[in-house]
């Protein structure tokens, strides 16, 4: 599987690793995320402190120093919920590198990820996200990234759904990912009723150990 940077180049590993990823809406207001890598240094975070954040339809993945990666709006109106990703922070001036929608707004469906710099690099994303078990897959249908539920080491308890993991497959760049993942929370909430993805029994195979 060949990809490269999408968004920025130092976010892509030459291995499979291993993300954790916190909803930070757990210990404070707002809907915000931290993401470490498997050493547990900080590398993503995204704050939204206002109480609205979710009806704002933009948010700003940054790097651990602040630094504002992309810049990611629902585009209204929007039938399908399409969002946009563009790089760096805000959108004025800016053209989007990518969209992600819906590809129906009838039962549950995937979810299209249409890249603009290069149409024959689409992605689709399968699965559940709101069961936190989904894989984000390129053109040729090989697995670029999956978002796994996590289970404690110690006690091998299923951990909630506001901890989680994204696997990152080698050469596939993690800031896109993680916006994409921060699109799928928008698009699909916490709520099991407004999942979009498919129905998923969740095996041993799709759990990660916290270790």
């Amino acid at each position: 599987m060949k990809a490269g940077a999408i968004v920025e180049e130092g976010f892509i590993y030459e291995e499979e690793t291993l993300l954790t990823v916190l909803k930070t809406s757990l210990f404070f207001t707002g809907d915000g995320f931290t993401v470490y890598d498997p050493k547990g240094t900080l590398i993503f975070r995204v704050d939204s402190y206002e109480p609205d954040a979710r009806d704002k339809g933009e948010l700003v993945l940054m790097d651990a120093a602040g630094r504002c990666l992309l810049t990611v709006r629902r585009k209204r109106p929007s039938l399908h919920q399409r969002w946009e990703g563009f790089l760096g922070e805000g959108i004025d001036g800016k053209k989007p590198i990518f969209s992600v929608k819906r590809s129906s707004i009838i039962g549950r469906s995937s979810v299209t990820v249409e890249m603009y710099s290069n149409p024959g690099e689409d992605y689709q994303i399968e699965g559940s996200f709101s069961h936190r078990c989904c894989t984000i897959c390129n053109a040729a249908k090989e697995s670029v990234a999956e978002i796994r539920r996590k289970v404690d080491a110690s006690t091998h308890v299923m951990l909630g759904k506001d901890v989680f993991t994204l696997c990152l497959k080698p050469g596939f760049d993690g800031a896109f990912a993680m916006g994409l993942v921060l699109i799928l929370d928008q698009i699909t909430g916490d709520d099991d009723s407004s999942d979009t993805g498919l129905p998923v029994d969740i095996a041993a195979d799709d759990l990660t150990t916290v270790t």
